[in-house]
Parts: structure tokens; sequence; C-alpha cells
């Protein structure tokens, strides 16, 4: 993909079309630096961590968005559409799973949720509430990075592909890197507020 050609749509909009990957990739990598690996290994430790995830993940739809409506082709703009949709309906309830574990740490700092699960992970020292929280956002993220069942942005079959139609070679790329590496972030978002993070495993007096 790096040695393919680069193709922007003659009457499509050529500077947003170009810029519409790299935002999308913006905001996974910005969510990125917020999670916690380690004691020691975190890029950003901010007192509103939960609330910066969410905002910054949300960012990437700016993109897609940008990507369809640039374009300047239908198949395009109602991939972007429905990913937008989708991507925003989910998020109203992945935001209200992560606050049950805010509520119930009482800070929304990533570092200190995950010493918080030093007695116990809260997927079940939140009795039944944990546990539905975590199933919530596990169906949530997976809408939000455009994975099976809930495909139907990039549906082949009547859009082919969506809202990256008309992109090709590096852009292409990063469309689909942002893509995999989100799935990665949903992944050690649903680890550090449920599972524990980098916490050794513990099921709390269970």
């Amino acid at each position: 993909l790096l040695l393919k050609e680069d193709i922007v749509p003659a009457k499509g909009d050529k500077l947003l079309h170009m810029a519409a990957p790299f935002l999308t990739f913006l905001g996974t990598i910005l969510a990125i630096a917020m999670i916690p690996m380690s004691p020691i290994v975190q890029v950003g430790d901010v007192n509103i961590g939960v609330l910066y995830i969410t905002a910054v993940t949300g960012f990437g739809v700016l993109g897609i968005l940008l990507g369809g409506w640039s374009s300047n082709n239908k198949w395009s703009l109602l991939g972007a559409m429905r990913a937008g949709a989708q991507i925003i309906s989910y998020e109203v309830s992945a935001t209200l799973a992560l606050l049950v574990v805010v509520l119930f740490t009482g800070t929304m700092q990533l570092s200190q949720i995950v010493q918080s699960q030093q007695d116990g992970w809260w997927i079940w020292r939140a009795p039944g509430v944990g546990l539905v929280a975590f199933v919530i956002f596990l169906i949530a993220s997976l809408a939000e990075i455009n994975r099976t069942p809930f495909d139907i942005p990039e549906g082949e079959s009547e859009l082919t592909g969506g809202f990256h139609t008309e992109y090709s070679g590096l852009r292409f790329a990063f469309f689909f890197l942002a893509e995999f590496v989100n799935m990665f972030v949903a992944a050690a978002i649903a680890a550090t507020l449920f599972l524990g993070g980098w916490m050794p495993f513990n099921i709390g007096g269970f």
C-alpha cells in the first residue's frame, strides 16, 4: 500500500480528502497515549483520563465523515453517514458503561483506577453491575470499530466498500491502520477499567 499510486477524485475536495485519514488516525494515537501499560509506562496521566479517552475516540468520526463527503461519491457519503450514526449512537452506551467504574472508584484518572483494583477487579467487585457494564462496553466497542455483526458502514454488497471507496495507497492504509489500532485501544480500555489493567490476577476475596 505504501508503494501504490495515490488517487484523488477529480471532483472531490483534495485538501479534506488528504487530511481525513490522518484525522482518524490522530484520534486513535491520542487515546492510546493515555493507557497505563505498567506502573512506569504511560505517556500521559491526566486527572480526567476517562473523559479524555471518550472525547478523542469520538474525534475519529470527524475523519470518517470528511473522507466520505470529500470523495464526491454517493457510496462514500452514504457509508460515512452510516459510520457516523453508528459510532455516535454506541458512544453513549459505551460512556455510560465506563461511568460505572468511575462511580465506584471516585476518580477518572486511569492510573488510580488501576491501583484501586489491587483488592479485586471491578468486573466482579462491583456486584452484578460491573459484569453488565463490561458486556455493554464490549458490545458498544464492537460497533464502534465496525467488527461483525456491526460492519454495515463498510457493507461491500451494497456500498462497494463504504467511506473509503475512493481511497487508495497510503491514505487507504491509514484508515485501516486506525481501525485496527482502535481494536487494541478498545481492548486496553476494557482491561484497564474492568480487568485490573497491569495488576496481577485478583478476584478480591472470592
